[in-house]
């Protein structure tokens, strides 16, 4: 039998879900991947990654076919081009670099496919407006899997990438298509991973928002996992379900039908007893920057455009930007005045 020529695919952002994803393309044995890693670079380059897989079972020791500290700078370091760059990192586009700015010298004009398997909505229109000969795929990742320490991966829940081609207007669609059905196809080539092919990938954005919107922001809000914010009660009826209600309303206006019981589903997304800590509750817990913009604050800037109200969501936007705003005063991103040395006769003619 003659070789197997495999897609060059680069990897960028090894946590929990792109470890998994990076591990499912090698496993189909028709991609070389070559991983991105920052933080931990010198721990995987000695020891590789340590997985526990609900898909792949126990792996120890795994290491991409090449792993890298920096993106390949692919013209300058007259390296062959990749087929595909799949993007796994957090999409904070209000904290540098940007994800186009992280890319870009991975990227070679009309051949690279890039793949987004990021949350979110509008998150394709800085990456075509960058590389607007490039096909952009949309991946909407539904697993579970989260990075323990470094280079330890607990994936908990099948992996299923939801991939579609974003609309790119400088390119034939059919080409588009194409690209995405090949990407579907080296997905699910393992036989342990779910790849689901869809042509209207904004659709499936939406019908996630619903969940992201909602429980996403109001977790790391209120600092409770979506079992206990759902057994207070009233954070259900007062705050999830409007919440909900709201992103149903923008999708409607932008053209995107959701089902009728779209909040039920979403509400029930999470079993009970689960006691979930959505990402951004995650982040804000850890210290780390939240997707707040791309999940939220890109939904309040379309029902501004569109003329939909949308009270509470924009309540909720405006919370997430202070959090944010703490966030990044702490770790020194902003400068902020001294604060004024009162003495105490100062301090009790104020109080």
């Amino acid at each position: 039998m003659g070789s197997v020529t495999k897609s060059n695919i680069l990897v960028v952002g090894f946590g929990g879900i792109g470890t998994i994803t990076a591990y499912n393309l090698e496993a189909s044995g028709l991609a070389a991947v070559t991983g991105v890693l920052r933080s931990n670079y010198d721990l995987v380059k000695e020891r590789g990654f340590k997985i526990w897989s609900c898909d792949h079972g126990d792996v120890a020791g795994w290491r991409p076919t090449s792993i890298s500290k920096n993106v390949p700078a692919v013209d300058s370091e007259s390296k062959t081009p990749f087929d595909y760059v799949v993007v796994c990192t957090k999409n904070i586009p209000d904290v540098p670099p940007t994800v186009v700015d992280i890319i870009a010298p991975a990227i070679t004009a009309g051949h690279t496919a890039i793949v987004l398997v990021q949350n979110g909505i509008n998150i394709e229109k800085p990456v075509i407006a960058a590389f607007p000969k490039n096909i952009v795929i949309s991946g909407i990742s539904r697993m579970s899997s989260a990075e323990l320490r470094p280079g330890e991966i607990f994936h908990q829940d099948h992996d299923v990438l939801i991939i579609g081609a974003f609309r790119n207007p400088n390119l034939l669609q059919e080409t588009e298509l194409k690209a995405a059905q090949h990407f579907n196809h080296l997905y699910n080539a393992s036989g342990k991973a779910t790849g689901q092919y869809s042509e209207d990938v904004q659709f499936m954005r939406w019908r996630k928002l619903v969940y992201n919107g909602s429980y996403n922001s109001l977790c790391a809000i209120t600092g409770m996992d979506t079992s206990k914010l759902r057994l207070t009660g009233s954070a259900v009826t007062e705050l999830l379900l409007p919440v909900m209600l709201e992103v149903k309303s923008i999708a409607r206006a932008a053209g995107y039908q959701l089902a009728a019981d779209q909040e039920d589903a979403s509400l029930a997304g999470d079993a009970i007893d689960a006691y979930f800590r959505p990402s951004m509750q995650q982040d804000i817990e850890k210290g780390n920057f939240m997707e707040m913009e791309v999940i939220v604050g890109e939904t309040v800037r379309e029902a501004q455009r569109l003329g939909v109200p949308a009270p509470m969501l924009t309540f909720v936007y405006s919370l997430l930007k202070v959090l944010q705003f703490k966030t990044k005063a702490a770790r020194g991103m902003i400068s902020l005045p001294p604060m004024k040395d009162y003495g105490a006769g100062d301090m009790l003619s104020k109080t």
